[in-house]
């Protein structure tokens, strides 16, 4: 009888966890075409890619890190890979966002995979070139990087 118990709770566990899951999927579509809704986008959301918003991020770094000629090189090659993400990524989202009004659910369930991949593969690009870098870093550079990767934010805050 507990076994039985065990397998119907189980089984109903399993069933909202992948409910759960699904409607994280949907509800956090990476799709940005809302005109099917009939909804306008912001031009916040609909006017930057990825290379431009790259671009903002390496400038923001570039002028918060106090960059020293030691660590150009090294600079140089990180903001390399990270441009290059960027335009695979641009690339990546475009032909996606082509293809997305005629998918199905199985479809852009595959889409959601082939972006977690890409990003997956960016990030093992991204981490030797920035692993180096931090590695060149003071640790006054790297008290400002820490913050930024635990805060998201660039420069000094305004907040006391």
């Amino acid at each position: 009888m507990k076994r039985k118990a065990y397998q119907i709770v189980f089984s109903a566990t399993l069933v909202l966890v992948m409910a759960a899951f699904l409607s994280a999927i949907f509800f956090a579509n990476p799709n940005h075409s809302f005109a099917a809704s009939g909804k306008k986008k912001s031009s916040a959301v609909t006017g930057i890619s990825a290379v431009e918003h790259t671009e903002a991020q390496i400038k923001q770094l570039q002028g918060t890190l106090n960059i020293t000629e030691n660590q150009k090189e090294l600079w140089n090659k990180l903001t390399s890979v990270m441009r290059e993400n960027a335009k695979e990524m641009d690339a990546l989202t475009k032909d996606m966002a082509e293809n997305t009004k005629t998918m199905n659910a199985v479809e852009h369930m595959k889409l959601h995979s082939q972006i977690t991949e890409a990003h997956l593969a960016q990030l093992k690009k991204l981490i030797p070139p920035f692993e180096a870098f931090y590695n060149s870093m003071s640790d006054q550079q790297k008290n400002i990087t820490d913050m930024v990767f635990r805060t998201g934010k660039y420069g000094k805050s305004k907040r006391k």
